[in-house]
Parts: C-alpha cells; structure tokens; sequence
C-alpha cells in the first residue's frame, strides 16, 4: 500500500512534494519495441494499422544524472504498456490510445528513486506510460553491446538486433517515430519481445520484426 502511494504521487506530479520541486538532469540508453512493424511498405501498414501495434515495452538505463533531484546513476526502468489502438496512430492521423502500464523498477533503488523512475518514464515517454496499474522492484538486466541489446525485467524479455535490413518492397518507409524521447534513434530488428505479466488484460510475443527503436536520451 506504501508503494502504491508513493507511484501515485509521482504520476500525478503533487506541487508540495520536495521530490517534484528537484531539477533534472539525466541521460543514459533507451530501447522499446512494439508489436508493429515501424519500417514497413504501405500496403502492409494499411492493413494492420488499426489492429496491431497496441502493446509495447520500453526501456531506460541510466548511465548518469538525477531526475527531480533524485541520483539514479546506474540504475533502469522498464515499462509495458497495452492500449486500445495502434500506439502510434496519432501519427498517421487516429485519436491517441488510451493504455495502461506496468512498470518494473531497479531493485536496487530505494523509495525515493523508485518514484523517481517511474515519473521519468513517464515523462520521457511524453505521458504514454500512465494509469500505472502496478510497479515491481525487480532484478533488471540492460545490456548495450555492439550489435544488439538485451533487456530482462520480471515477466519482461527483449531482445533487439542493431542490424536491420531496409527491404524496399512493398514502398517500404519509416511510418512512425519512437515513443519515448530519444536522441540518434535507429530502426532495429526485434528478435525476441515478451510480456508474460498480469493487470494489463493482455500477454504477447511477438519477434522477427523491424518493430524497435534504440538511442541514447538526455532531459
């Protein structure tokens, strides 16, 4: 119950908490992947558009910096988040999705630092990571080597290749842009992506496509 006062405090940005009052400085990586290609041909995209894409997971590492006054060097925060339609419809011209998240901190951090996790990936995901139906301190794995990332949190598993091949049939094109804020972001293929979790009234798998975005962020 504790926990879950603290998360709701930090969504809903309460102007009497210290917390809140702190200034943000902050970078690190970032991946997310979704169940959508976001490098595809038209023909492909206009007939999914509205029926997939709806789930995603993103995910930030911290290498330095404080958000809200609060360090959170060295630590992550993995986010997954089921909507109502395409994620990202808006960008083609649909209403945006009403979504509901689950968020798994860093075990290592403490209660300030969750909270502070959370209403960064809120932030930074320009508000999609909201109506938080549970946080879970977790053991989280983040690895960014040369040609792939990997990311391990609960009943999260992602795993992201950095090569992707631009097939150019079909009139294949970038249709949408990553969720979160990013800088240098890049098209990766997505190899393995899985939420096995509970609250958000779905599960999913879904690998082999060209449905991820990595970079680096700095707030």
């Amino acid at each position: 119950m504790k926990m879950r006062m603290f998360v709701l405090a930090a969504l809903i940005g309460l102007a009497v908490s210290p917390l809140m009052a702190g200034t943000s400085s902050v970078s690190g990586k970032y991946v997310e992947a979704r169940t959508a290609e976001v490098f595809t041909g038209g023909c492909i995209m206009g007939s999914e558009a509205e029926t997939v894409g709806k789930q995603a997971v993103l995910a930030w590492r911290v290498d330095r910096g404080s958000f809200h006054g609060v360090t959170l060097d060295g630590l992550s925060v993995v986010a997954a988040v089921a909507g109502d339609t395409n994620l990202g419809i808006q960008e083609i011209g649909g209403a945006r999705a009403n979504v509901r998240s689950a968020v798994y901190v860093d075990e290592r951090a403490n209660p300030a630092q969750r909270i502070a996790l959370v209403a960064m990936a809120s932030e930074l995901s320009r508000g999609l990571v909201s109506n938080v139906v549970n946080v879970t301190p977790a053991p989280i794995e983040y690895a960014d080597q040369d040609h792939a990332i990997h990311v391990a949190a609960g009943q999260v598993a992602l795993d992201v290749n950095k090569h992707v091949e631009h097939d150019p049939s079909c009139g294949a094109m970038q249709w949408f842009h990553p969720l979160a804020l990013v800088s240098n972001a890049e098209v990766g293929m997505t190899e393995q992506h899985v939420f096995n979790g509970t609250g958000l009234g779905t599960k999913w798998s879904n690998p082999n496509r060209r449905s991820a975005f990595f970079g680096t962020f700095a707030y």
